[in-house]
């Protein structure tokens, strides 16, 4: 999506149409990812309910145009753990090391090590042209708020205005050597908060039409080149015309 401005001098910067279709694409946004603070409670307090297993059986899930085989100790509720097509598939796995649930994993997955011990990804086919990387200009960009200040681990800050429609939210991003900016969603804990599951969110593109939209907590924030780089690996070796995997 663009923008455009009126070419005469005196028009504002931003036609009242585009005004309209930016607030139509935040709203968007909006419902396709709910508000951190809700989501990352809800991981936390939902988590034993997806029925964790050991089973490191490989299941090919058709997503939209893609397919990918992931292991059923991966795969977070037992409705997704099944080949064949599906809407999307929600996965997690811990933090370095990408690994599914296991019996010596199972402090991480009963929330029993810290926020910082998982990673959440929901794969789904894309519904917007453009990822968060690509959004960063022609949206966040728009709602940001004052100057930008430097933050730890090459990453800077942007604060949103407040009627942007994300609350206590924050945006930051970091420039990559021949790759787009890097872009994440944060929830910044108040003082005396202590940090959730998934307060931080990002989504990317892969594969022909496969949209992943990751979660991690803001404890392992100064990861986030690591953390980027790790989930695309994953899914993209685990993409393929469905006939083969490997497991969890």
């Amino acid at each position: 999506m663009s923008v455009h401005t009126d070419p005469s001098d005196d028009a504002p910067l931003i036609s009242n149409r585009s005004l309209f279709r930016l607030t139509a694409v935040i709203a968007a946004l909006a419902a396709l990812t709910a508000t951190i603070s809700i989501g990352g409670r809800w991981y936390g307090q939902h988590m034993a309910l997806g029925g964790h297993t050991t089973s490191t059986e490989i299941f090919n899930i058709k997503i939209g145009k893609d397919t990918i085989a992931l292991a059923a100790n991966t795969i977070r509720t037992r409705e997704q753990r099944r080949s064949g097509s599906q809407e999307r598939a929600d996965l997690y796995l811990t933090w370095p090391d990408l690994q599914g649930y296991s019996d010596e994993q199972k402090a991480h997955f009963n929330a029993t090590s810290g926020p910082g011990s998982l990673l959440f990804l929901q794969l789904s086919q894309a519904t917007m042209s453009r990822d968060m990387s690509g959004r960063l200009e022609p949206i966040y960009a728009l709602m940001f708020e004052g100057d930008p200040s430097p933050a730890d681990h090459g990453l800077t800050m942007h604060r949103l205005r407040a009627d942007s429609g994300y609350g206590n939210e924050v945006i930051y991003t970091a420039q990559r050597a021949g790759l787009p900016d890097y872009v994440v969603r944060c929830l910044v804990p108040a003082q005396g908060q202590a940090p959730t599951g998934g307060d931080c969110q990002r989504d990317i593109r892969l594969g022909r039409d496969l949209s992943v939209l990751y979660r991690f907590s803001t404890t392992i924030l100064k990861d986030w080149d690591h953390i980027d780089a790790a989930i695309s690996a994953f899914v993209e070796t685990r993409l393929s015309d469905g006939t083969a995997g490997t497991g969890g």
